[in-house]
């Protein structure tokens, strides 16, 4: 296959160094790949007052400022927000949309829409925060997105991830899924998943789609890195 070009979109809390394992292993076998830092996720960055489409615009920006083209635009969890909406604007340069155990957002509802306890404990954090952001406490790292990895690991992620800006978690799109405007997609499904919203399978028939399941939990972009650099690739 000649080289692909890969943009990453991370998942809530996380930056483009949650991507970095997964970008070494791509360029290893000869594909391109860019990691992103969404605004407000990076030290030295405000989260206040961000918005979702904020977090749009930046993937936006991102691939014109670099004249991207022919590119796979690849989400994880949250980022299937900013990636969906990106997309949206970015028909002519993209070749793929992929989805890895990531939210497809339905038109109209936010993350904080897509769950009932979730959206509660988003909505709780957000009024109790002087930023209006939702930090991930600990325990819900070792007990939903990592569970079963070694508590050395588990503290490092825990220490790299910043809390998310509010507005990204209960805003919502008003685009449909991107399989609707004729963009090519894809869904990748960690195997031992437990951190979705709502069951993977639901999130790939909105877009037409059943999972392909890859290794790993929610986090296998660091724990198993060439395991779901290969499934990109195939999926590509």
């Amino acid at each position: 296959m000649p080289g692909r070009k890969f943009v990453l979109v991370p998942g809530a809390w996380l930056g483009a160094w949650s991507w970095h394992p997964v970008a070494k292993s791509l360029r290893e076998h000869g594909h391109d790949a860019v990691a992103l830092t969404l605004p407000g996720l990076s030290y030295g960055s405000s989260a206040a007052g961000l918005r979702l489409s904020d977090a749009v615009d930046h993937v936006v920006a991102e691939v014109e400022s670099r004249n991207l083209q022919d590119i796979v635009l690849v989400s994880h969890s949250w980022g299937g927000y900013p990636a969906t909406g990106a997309a949206h604007r970015l028909t002519g340069r993209i070749s793929k949309v992929v989805y890895y155990s990531a939210v497809v957002p339905a038109k109209g509802a936010g993350m904080v829409d897509e769950n009932d306890l979730y959206g509660q404990q988003i909505r709780d954090s957000v009024a109790a925060t002087p930023d209006r952001t939702v930090p991930l406490p600990l325990e819900a790292l070792r007990a939903g997105l990592m569970p079963g990895e070694s508590p050395e690991l588990q503290d490092l992620v825990f220490h790299l991830m910043l809390p998310q800006p509010g507005g990204y978690m209960t805003e919502a799109l008003d685009v449909p899924p991107v399989t609707e405007i004729g963009l090519a997609a894809a869904y990748l499904l960690g195997a031992d998943d437990q951190s979705l919203a709502r069951p993977g399978a639901e999130f790939a028939a909105r877009l037409g789609l059943s999972p392909v399941i890859v290794p790993g939990g929610h986090m296998a972009m660091l724990t198993h890195p060439a395991d779901i650099a290969a499934a990109l690739i195939a999926a590509a």
